[in-house]
């Protein structure tokens, strides 16, 4: 048997052994890390977001299509994590409403039968309780097929049309176009419009069609205040092709302020009723039912703030004035009309429809339509505004015609196909 041989601590051999058994131990320790610790961090990124944004219910209600319902209670909703509204009383109901109010029911019968009303696809299994607001559930796809936590729930910039400059490299650059009418030269303390609604068809999942209300204060530079309000189909942020009721603000142009609905604080809504970002039901279809909705922005000659009413009767909340810095005083600029997003390059086009698909010539039935538009004046009063514009970059692509008539006031019919013979 040969004779034992002790290594000393300072022969080369034991400091191999001590390498080796590093390196063995080291290892195991690597394969005890998860992997990927990028994708690890955006996970929990996710997460904490998730958690911020889906306050814990009182009672959750699943819609038909896929969307859970949260009723929350009114004072845990997101409006209430920025911290200039940590001691905010809230307002329950506007000091002062609108003088002045179209009349519906003074309508023709003919015309008051032609449009009809509709509500949101959840009620069709309950109804939040008293004392609490229906926040549509976001979902972790929802936040993926963002660009970054930081941007989801937020318009891209440059999203906002500029009357009188339909340039080419303009409408490249942004990608953005619009069927639009408008109004300025004034101060504006509000509008209103009966929208029609539609499901327009999505060319590919990062593009969007909406029809909506624009309220605008300050320049289209980088300090451009916006209040927006209307109807949008939008695979990218809510997963479908459901025509949603929506809402949005933003103080800088979209840069860091503002977002969708209540996925950022800053709307503090009141109501129970409807949910912001929740679909709307039935939608319009050509040669058939015509639906469409009302919706009112105005703002609170007493407190400041800008309320929103959605239909005839449901007062849905706020933006609190101090969001803001022009329409913290009134606003410069009301636009109504449509806009879609063209992602198509190398100056070929989307086919994304604005509005029914249609052009403004086909009239009732198959295009879209915004009627009874009016602005609220200084004195708190709603009227017809005398001195439309309307602008589209393309019109062989999109178009508006504006009209005037007993039952409909001041309307327009916009829209189209995007890409056809003419719009290539």
């Amino acid at each position: 048997m040969a004779p034992l041989h002790f290594i000393s601590s300072k022969t080369p051999s034991f400091t191999l052994s001590l390498f080796f058994l590093f390196f063995f131990f080291t290892l195991c320790w690597s394969s005890r890390v998860p992997r990927g610790t990028g994708l690890s961090r955006q996970k929990l990124e996710v997460q904490k977001h998730l958690n911020r944004l889906n306050k814990p219910p009182i009672k959750s209600i699943q819609s038909p299509d896929g969307d859970t319902i949260d009723c929350i209670p009114i004072s845990h909703q997101p409006a209430f994590d920025h911290p200039f509204l940590k001691d905010h009383k809230i307002q329950m109901r506007p000091s002062y409403h609108p003088e002045g109010l179209f009349d519906e029911s003074k309508m023709s019968t003919e015309s008051s039968e032609k449009a009809k009303p509709m509500s949101q696809l959840w009620h069709m299994n309950g109804r939040c309780p008293a004392d609490t607001i229906p926040v549509r559930r976001t979902k972790k796809d929802d936040i993926l097929r963002a660009s970054s936590v930081k941007r989801y729930g937020k318009k891209k910039h440059r999203s906002i049309p500029k009357p009188r400059s339909a340039d080419p490299d303009l409408v490249n650059e942004s990608g953005h176009q619009h069927a639009i009418a408008y109004v300025e030269g004034d101060k504006y303390y509000g509008a209103r419009a009966t929208i029609n609604v539609w499901e327009p068809k999505i060319q590919q999942a990062n593009e969007f069609s909406l029809s909506q209300i624009w309220v605008l204060g300050g320049s289209f530079g980088e300090d451009l205040n916006s209040i927006e309000a209307g109807w949008q189909v939008s695979p990218d942020l809510y997963g479908d092709n459901n025509t949603r009721l929506f809402t949005y603000w933003t103080s800088d142009a979209y840069q860091a302020t503002g977002c969708y609905n209540l996925l950022c604080s800053g709307f503090i809504q009141i109501n129970s009723e409807i949910a912001m970002g929740a679909s709307i039901s039935p939608v319009s279809a050509v040669r058939n039912s015509q639906y469409d909705i009302s919706i009112l922005v105005w703002k609170d000659p007493k407190e400041g703030n800008w309320w929103m009413q959605f239909g005839n009767g449901y007062v849905l909340g706020y933006w609190p004035s101090f969001l803001f810095s022009y329409l913290a005083e009134s606003a410069s600029m009301i636009e109504w009309g449509g806009e879609v997003v063209n992602s198509e390059a190398d100056g070929h086009h989307t086919s994304t429809q604005m509005g029914s698909g249609r052009f403004p010539e086909e009239g009732f039935g198959k295009a879209s339509y915004f009627r009874n538009i009016q602005v609220v004046d200084s004195s708190n009063n709603l009227k017809a505004p005398k001195n439309i514009g309307t602008f589209t970059e393309q019109s062989n692509c999109y178009d508006v015609q504006t009209g005037s008539n007993e039952d409909w006031g001041r309307y327009f019919y916009y829209g189209g196909p995007g890409k056809n013979p003419n719009c290539p």
